[in-house]
């Protein structure tokens, strides 16, 4: 049996796994400054289910990349854990996304040659938590998404549903504070992508802190709170 350990607090109010404050992000194009974010305000309490939508263009994957500590905001904060995200070096801030936020891409990520369980342990030969079974977990989560059957095989022999499996146990192998999942769905047809939903409401119901980043209105029906972006504002929160 898999253990999430953790994430025993569901929706409670006041703890906070990320903060986000004032967030502006711009881009130059050589002098020129193109604005992407304005002045962001944004609170994931822990154990929450967030979505946030919007348009292409929105400013929905430049948030994404700063609650994911990909990338930092030109001015403002971003605090993930109660640490600020801003005021830290990059091998720190490498570790702090590392420990603390587990990913699921669009188009899955994998790496091709290695089979589902060893995309799943991939993540903790870097970023190992002390006194963790590695090998166990990585098998149990495999187990917890369906595919204790497919661990030895690659990418290429599983379906797009199993492919994105595979990518959230990759996902959950560090116990992350934090699942940032980015259109998972988006590669999917529309009964696979149910049976992704589902496996997302399980682990929310049992305490995982989700944000998932998406243009799809049909996820809202799976959510906590739904976020709206549009032209770099927040327009409901």
């Amino acid at each position: 049996m898999i253990i999430i350990t953790g994430k025993n607090i569901h929706n409670v109010d006041g703890i906070n796994v990320i903060d986000i404050s004032e967030l502006k992000k711009s881009y130059f194009l050589g002098d020129v400054e193109v604005p992407i974010l304005h002045g962001i305000d944004l609170n994931i309490r822990k154990g929450e289910f967030v979505a946030i939508m919007g348009p292409s263009g929105s400013g929905k994957s430049t948030l994404m990349n700063m609650i994911g500590c990909l990338d930092r905001p030109t001015t403002g904060k971003v605090m993930l854990m109660g640490k600020d995200t801003c005021a830290i070096s990059d091998n720190e801030l490498a570790e702090l996304r590392g420990f603390e936020i587990g990913f699921v891409f669009q188009n899955f990520s994998l790496i091709p040659r290695l089979s589902a369980y060893e995309n799943v342990i991939l993540p903790t030969y870097s970023n190992a938590k002390k006194g963790m079974d590695n090998p166990k977990r990585a098998k149990d989560l495999l187990k917890l998404v369906g595919l204790d059957d497919r661990i030895g095989h690659r990418p290429n022999e599983l379906s797009g549903g199993q492919r994105q499996r595979v990518a959230i146990a990759r996902s959950l192998v560090n116990d992350p504070s934090l699942i940032l999942a980015d259109e998972p769905t988006g590669n999917l047809d529309s009964k696979t992508s149910k049976e992704i939903m589902e496996i997302f409401s399980d682990l929310h119901k049992k305490g995982c802190t989700i944000v998932m980043i998406t243009h799809d209105p049909e996820m809202e029906q799976y959510v906590d709170r739904l976020v709206h972006i549009r032209d770099g504002y927040i327009v409901n929160n």
